[in-house]
């Protein structure tokens, strides 16, 4: 689909939006009906080449007095999906009466199957046709939104020589008008565009990163696709699209299943729709609505290819609430068993819970397959540093990078997504590393690496061409240190804490001694110290090299030394501002001079 038509088509529906709810609903308040009747329009739509199939099925089945007509009546229709009622949408525009057209409305939405009244009920659709009703324009919608000026069907619109007027739509477009619909409806709620929608951009780089690296590996097989804070369903039909394409030009035949959990309603309802209209009943009941964090509702599966854009700098006191507390949480996806610790505790901090979305995954990566899994996840900047040595955030950090599974984190320029200007990374995780990633980190600074936009989209003022993802996407696969590229021991991001004590002095400078004969603490003179692993003799000759010579009695308390771990860009990746010569100032302060010369007398003689 080219943007034209698409921005088109967004712009005929947005355009309902103002034309029959603008009196009736505050702005706010459009979506409430706009996306749901977009995707009854669609599913509406995928289902008109089978509708006198499906009423013929159902009249056999009434007369047989089946009771359980569902598989029977989706098998007629070609769909995982079907609507028995005996009317299409565009039948409903010639209801004159009020009372006629809420009964035919009523029994056309009842007449669709029970996962498509899931999805209705998730978008609480049925709660606004009273409000429809009562402002008369219930009519007027649904008149709009089968309006031969757009075509939201899979197939094309034909003109009475079978030219084509309008194209059809496939999944996929029909897909990105949905997403640009929430986006634009976030907008105008300021919200957080980004806890819905990643952009397709993004998630093509992050598609190519777990993919392409294990494309000589892909099998006429079986592979699964999960995304635990799916959204509107976005990531993973790309991730479906990109391996199906990697699949084809290997000559390879996959199956893939598609696997997602979502807590939003109506972003949920998106997804499960976009499932069905590919198809297959089963990939829409792999869509689960529940929190991931504390309703899993794959806590026994284990995937291939994981992608998330999970929420960030977001609270999740409620789901700490759900799993017994901070304190009472025993969930082993957060708390196991390492570094001979059997409660290794990784929980962060209640106010941001973005990086237990990553060891979700990680909880999920397979290990007896020949490409194991592989995971990339964006989260901004907080998951590389928060958390002191010890707590939940750096234990985190050390769980993966000591078990060998980053494999690169990737900084994106900011303003990429559309209502954050914030920094973003992308982590890539992998627990089958190629030879000459085993024991490594690989930071890739991408800031400077995009394509700017002609027209901003909310916050989003640039964007990843084709080109710019091949510039990416080299520079990981080539695996070489350049000004973009640096690549590391896990190591070089761990250090030690250390607590330096020192003791209280007495008369004549005598140490003080307690009941038990043990050193006296100033607690004002203790002090904490970071060591990195790197450093030369560790911890001693630190402590002999940088402490001693200035605090000749002090001493280490053992008891309270903890590793951390954290991950600075800006170590690695600054660039001080080179200071002009100082042949160049004079040069400049010489030519003022000539400039002003007799100036100064001018001004006072005039």
């Amino acid at each position: 689909m080219n943007q034209q038509l698409h921005n088109q088509i967004v712009s005929f529906i947005w355009g309902i939006a103002d034309d029959c709810l603008r009196d009736v609903y505050v702005r706010g308040k459009y979506r409430n009906v706009i996306l749901p009747m977009t995707v009854i329009r669609r599913l509406d739509a995928v289902l008109a080449p089978t509708k006198d199939a499906v009423l013929s099925m159902k009249k056999n089945l009434d007369k047989g007095k089946i009771t359980n007509q569902t598989p029977a009546l989706c098998s007629a229709a070609g769909q995982a999906f079907c609507n028995a009622s005996p009317f299409m949408l565009k039948d409903l525009t010639a209801r004159t009466s009020p009372a006629k057209l809420k009964a035919d409305f009523k029994a056309y939405l009842d007449g669709f199957s029970p996962n498509v009244q899931e999805i209705l009920t998730k978008f609480k659709f049925r709660d606004e046709i009273p409000t429809m009703l009562e402002a008369d324009i219930l009519g007027a919608v649904i008149e709009k939104f089968v309006s031969p000026k757009i075509n939201v069907s899979p197939k094309p619109i034909l003109d009475e020589k079978g030219n084509e007027i309008l194209p059809g739509l496939d999944n996929h477009a029909m897909g990105t008008i949905f997403e640009e619909l929430i986006r634009k409806f976030n907008e105008e709620n300021n919200e957080e565009a980004g806890e819905h929608f990643t952009p397709r951009d993004v998630v093509e780089l992050m598609a190519d990163l777990i993919f392409t690296p294990v494309a000589n590996k892909i099998l006429d097989s079986t592979y699964s696709c999960y995304d635990g804070a799916c959204g509107s369903g976005g990531m993973l039909t790309v991730a479906e699209n990109r391996l199906v394409e990697l699949a084809e030009k290997k000559k390879k035949k996959v199956s893939i299943h598609l696997f997602g959990q979502e807590v939003q309603g109506e972003t949920y309802a998106i997804a499960k729709a976009d499932m069905l209209l590919k198809g297959d009943g089963a990939q829409a009941d792999n869509i689960a609505f529940a929190s991931t964090l504390s309703g899993d509702a794959n806590a026994s599966k284990e995937f291939d290819f994981m992608l998330s854009n999970p929420p960030y700098g977001k609270s999740w006191k409620v789901d700490a609430e759900k799993m017994g507390g901070k304190k009472g949480i025993v969930d082993t996806r957060f708390i196991t068993q390492f570094a001979g610790n059997p409660e290794f505790n990784m929980i962060p901090r209640s106010s941001d819970g973005q990086i237990l979305f990553l060891l979700n995954n990680v909880s999920k990566m397979k290990k007896d397959t020949a490409i194991g899994s592989r995971i990339a996840e964006v989260h901004n900047g907080s998951s590389l540093f928060t958390g002191d040595a010890g707590q939940g955030e750096s234990n985190a950090r050390r769980y993966m990078i000591e078990n060998d599974l980053v494999e690169a984190i990737i900084a994106l320029p900011e303003k990429m997504f559309y209502n954050t200007g914030i920094a973003t990374f992308i982590w890539v995780l992998a627990n089958k590393k190629e030879k000459k990633r085993k024991g490594k980190v690989q930071l890739i600074d991408a800031t400077s690496i995009c394509t700017p936009l002609r027209k901003s989209m909310g916050d989003k003022n640039c964007e990843f061409s084709p080109v710019n993802r091949k510039q990416i996407l080299k520079l990981f696969l080539d695996f070489k240190e350049n000004e973009q590229c640096r690549i590391f021991d896990n190591n070089e991001f761990a250090y030690w804490k250390i607590t330096v004590c020192q003791p209280k002095y007495g008369a004549r400078g005598k140490i003080l001694l307690d009941k038990k004969g043990n050193k006296q603490v100033n607690s004002d003179l203790t002090d904490t110290e970071q060591i990195p692993f790197a450093y030369e003799g560790g911890i001693e000759a630190f402590f002999e090299k940088e402490v001693k010579p200035y605090a000749k009695d002090a001493w280490i308390d053992e008891k309270q030394t903890k590793i951390g771990y954290e991950v600075s860009f800006t170590k690695y990746f600054y660039k001080p501002i080179e200071l002009r010569s100082l042949e160049e100032i004079t040069a400049d302060i010489k030519a003022l001079e000539k400039e002003t010369v007799g100036l100064l007398d001018r001004i006072l003689e005039g």
